[in-house]
């Protein structure tokens, strides 16, 4: 039996922080100290510092972290955000819970990331401003979509759900613009063992509406007192304990990561495989190994046959979607291609590097180099004896 490439291994990187987490975990239980308190403040302030802020605010999760970001920011109802529309539909869902209206971006074609032209062209008289997605790992231009967004008059967000550490130049994921929003989902470089995310930010106002908005609207100087609307989204200190456990790890962790995707970039340089561009002003994280492949969806079947699990980030875009699509107001034809190629390839800090070996021949052979889309045969291999149970491709993100 040949034995199954995983997408991810959450198993392997929670054996290297077990025990610091158990024992973290017992010192909870014995104060039975489950929401805020000591371990949530310290996480906040590793993860502030982690991402050169002055201000780090715990959240539920990376969905609030983007609706509470932009309710504390006043962008609501009559406000326009623009957003690309190749991200997880997390970002614009939080446009619209928050009361705005969404408008689509197209993307660069080498990166996929939102640049300077596309956020220009998505600019309305309304637009109050743009959510740039750190797609996969990677920082936009963060330069000159600054210089659009100042002449504009817009704020902008950083979705950073993705890019935990990854820089633009000397600046970390989450520092620029009015805030950076994470993501802690138990997949994510940076995970914890259930929901949760941060909102960074150097502005102190912006942190106060956040801590208010996150607690019920609850006021600083009193408990009993609530001065806005606001909701339940508290980070639970079992998982402020986790993520305080896994930090000192990320960086040693990205640089596998980093490793592993030179590995494949150099195994493939001969396929009709192209990873996805990374610009050389971009410290990249690689959350994920996207590639370019014609016939995606057949190519992904003969891998899972083969037993190489693949993700697929993401096939349908949001302005796709049909909650969304009447939000859209022009085509988008970067995104489009790219929902029907982009495959993402078996990745995690602990992969093997014959494991990437044989990912890598396996794509060589059913994508050769010099062969177009239209020509190209694929070869069926024989099944791979294995539960065929449903999985959730990058675990749900």
């Amino acid at each position: 039996m040949t034995d199954v490439i995983p997408f991810t291994d959450l198993g392997a990187m929670t054996g290297e922080v077990r025990d610091d987490v158990e024992a973290a975990w017992s010192g909870l239980l014995d104060r039975n100290e489950f929401i805020g308190g000591a371990a949530v403040e310290r996480f906040e302030q590793e993860w502030a510092a982690y991402c050169h802020t002055k201000h780090s605010v715990s959240v539920a999760n990376g969905t609030d972290a983007l609706r509470l970001t932009l309710q504390a920011l006043g962008i609501g109802h009559g406000d326009d955000v623009v957003v690309p529309a190749n991200t997880f539909v997390a970002t614009v869902e939080a446009v619209v819970l928050a009361g705005a209206v969404p408008r689509f971006a197209d993307v660069s074609p080498e990166t996929l990331l939102i640049g300077a032209d596309d956020l220009e062209a998505a600019i309305t008289g309304r637009t109050a401003a743009v959510i740039v997605v750190q797609l996969y790992g990677q920082m936009a231009d963060m330069d000159a979509l600054g210089k659009v967004a100042n002449r504009a008059g817009i704020a902008v967000v950083e979705d950073a759900a993705q890019a935990h550490g990854a820089t633009w130049r000397d600046g970390r994921a989450g520092s620029f613009g009015s805030a950076g929003c994470f993501s802690f989902y138990p997949a994510k470089n940076l995970g914890a063992f259930g929901d949760a995310g941060a909102v960074v930010t150097n502005d102190s106002e912006l942190t106060r509406r956040l801590e208010c908005l996150r607690d019920h609207g609850r006021a600083s100087w009193s408990h009993h007192q609530h001065v806005e609307v606001g909701t339940n989204s508290r980070l639970d200190a079992l998982q402020a304990a986790v993520l305080s456990a896994k930090l000192p790890h990320l960086d040693r962790w990205t640089e596998s990561r980093r490793a592993l995707v030179a590995e494949y970039q150099r195994q493939l340089a001969d396929s009709g495989v192209r990873l996805v561009g990374a610009r050389e002003e971009a410290g990249h994280v690689y959350h994920l190994a996207v590639a370019r492949v014609p016939r995606r969806d057949a190519v992904r079947a003969c891998l899972d046959e083969l037993g190489i699990r693949t993700g697929i980030h993401y096939p349908i875009p949001c302005h796709r979607q049909p909650p969304y699509e009447h939000f859209a107001t022009a085509p988008l034809p970067v995104v489009e291609q790219a929902a029907n190629e982009v495959l993402s390839l078996p990745l995690f800090p602990q992969l093997q590097t014959r494991q990437v070996a044989r990912v890598s021949a396996a794509l060589c052979e059913l994508v050769p180099g010099g062969r177009s889309s239209a020509d190209l045969e694929l070869v069926r291999r024989p099944a791979v004896h294995r539960n065929r149970k449903s999985r959730r491709a990058a675990y749900g993100q």
